[in-house]
């Protein structure tokens, strides 16, 4: 079977990495929203045309694991606008990349001219769900309300505020600060059988386990429930979508509003990310990939995608890109023909990467990476950049007027002087791009932000911070 023109066009400008690279960001960068009261990044400017219901395009990406009736899914996002909802707990000051694949979904929804609604829980941050393993630990009010500043900032970042189906940012202790305890157990607890409540996934799990449940957290799936009646009342809201992990809390609003308003109102669980190797998703060297640039820099999290694995790059196009079905079957295609240039990971890594920190400083975070491995000038970078870079290499702080002998042996490049002077001696020892011929050379720490860049042989590097 031969290929559609427009496959024809795509493969011809793939085989061409460099310029695919420059194109790209060129595109993305034209998609940057620059708006005054917001931060909001580089919004898709579409769906894929190939799909007239944005329920194919879930399924085909594979966003769907578990649902209500599909049917009526279906149905619902391919007629008028509806609203939706997802919830993030700020359990953490920051969101990471699973809560990536939610606000990307929401985004989707959205370009389908669906109106979303942001829940950042400043309530049931307070109560924590259920994890698998022991007992969350309960964070001050105090930490709760400055967490949920910081990751509503985030969510406004990825949604569109403007249009007929602008989003809003909804906060849940709006409507449960004011619901004292008995109205509460008598309004909403009246509607739930415990019975139903510990066979769900996350509870059952605790109740088998040493460490048990406490009613606190117990409760949680009453909160979430409480969550989406709100929202159905107060905003017609019939859809809410969220990580399969949490498919008993998304059900435990389904149920409710059934229940208290007799309507059948809908859920969509996404799976749960994991590598083909069975090793966790979001994970690089056991730290967790977050997106607050303070805690995850933009050149590890571009790192953390080139480094995906040929088995999960296609996967990760799909879920984490809005890059079209025949471009992202085309990248299908060389991964299977031309692995070696590794062009669907660059690209993931750019789209990615782009997308939660935007176009600037993609673009440094590409110089800073083709720089360090030869192809560009280390004196032109961006300080800040650079030093991200550096603290993903092996790297030392030193005096300046160190030794370049002295700082080998201190990054790990060398086991011992003698091997760094050997290694100077056969020519294999540059220093800020400059090859070193003298083992009396020092490190002067002359790149930006005074550091310096070590290189033995031609692949491995060193990050020297002179201060």
């Amino acid at each position: 079977m031969s290929r559609p023109g427009s496959a024809r066009r795509v493969a011809a400008s793939v085989r061409h990495e460099a310029a695919c690279v420059a194109d790209s960001l060129n595109r993305v960068s034209e998609t940057v929203v620059s708006a005054q009261n917001s931060s909001v990044r580089a919004l898709a400017p579409a769906n894929d045309p190939a799909f007239e219901n944005v329920w194919d395009e879930l399924v085909w990406r594979g966003l769907v694991h578990v649902s209500t009736d599909q049917e009526a899914l279906r149905a619902l996002l391919g007629g008028d606008p509806i609203t939706y909802y997802c919830g993030f707990d700020p359990t953490a000051p920051s969101l990471h990349l699973g809560n990536l694949v939610q606000l990307l979904t929401m985004r989707r929804l959205q370009l389908a001219g669906h109106r979303p609604l942001g829940l950042v829980g400043g309530s049931t941050g307070l109560v924590g769900d259920p994890r698998p393993s022991a007992e969350r630990t309960l964070n001050t009010k105090e930490t709760v309300a400055e967490w949920v500043g910081y990751l509503r900032s985030q969510v406004e970042r990825f949604l569109s505020f403007e249009g007929d189906n602008a989003a809003r940012i909804v906060n849940n202790l709006d409507w449960t600060a004011p619901l004292g305890a008995i109205d509460f157990l008598r309004e909403i607890g009246k509607h739930y059988r415990v019975g139903t409540m510990i066979k769900k996934d996350a509870v059952a799990a605790r109740l088998n386990s040493d460490a048990g449940i406490s009613y606190t957290e117990f409760s949680y799936q009453i909160l979430q429930g409480l969550d989406y009646l709100e929202l159905f009342r107060q905003h017609g809201c019939v859809l809410q979508t969220g990580g399969s992990d949490q498919w008993g809390n998304l059900t435990s609003g389904t149920d409710l509003i059934h229940r208290v308003e007799g309507v059948h109102v809908h859920a969509i669980g996404t799976p749960l990310i994991t590598n083909s190797d069975g090793t966790k998703f979001g994970k690089s060297e056991g730290n967790a990939i977050w997106l607050d640039p303070a805690m995850c820099s933009p050149y590890r999290m571009y790192q953390f995608w080139l480094n995906t694995d040929d088995a999960d790059v296609i996967e990760r196009l799909k879920i984490f890109t809005f890059l079209a079905r025949a471009e992202i079957e085309e990248y299908e295609r060389l991964v299977d023909d031309e692995p070696f240039r590794r062009a669907a990971q660059k690209r993931l890594a750019l789209e990615a990467t782009t997308f939660v920190h935007g176009t600037d400083a993609t673009t440094a975070v590409i110089a800073a990476s083709e720089a360090l491995f030869g192809q560009g000038d280390l004196a032109a970078l961006d300080p800040t950049t650079l030093r991200h870079a550096l603290e993903e290499l092996p790297n030392a702080t030193v005096a300046a007027g160190t030794p370049v002998v002295h700082a080998l042996v201190e990054t790990g490049l060398v086991p011992s002087l003698s091997e760094a002077r050997r290694a100077i001696a056969q020519g294999g020892v540059s220093l800020d791009g400059a090859k070193v011929d003298d083992d009396t050379a020092v490190v002067t720490g002359t790149l930006p932000g005074a550091v310096s860049v070590l290189r033995r042989g031609k692949k491995t590097l060193a990050g020297v911070f002179v201060g």
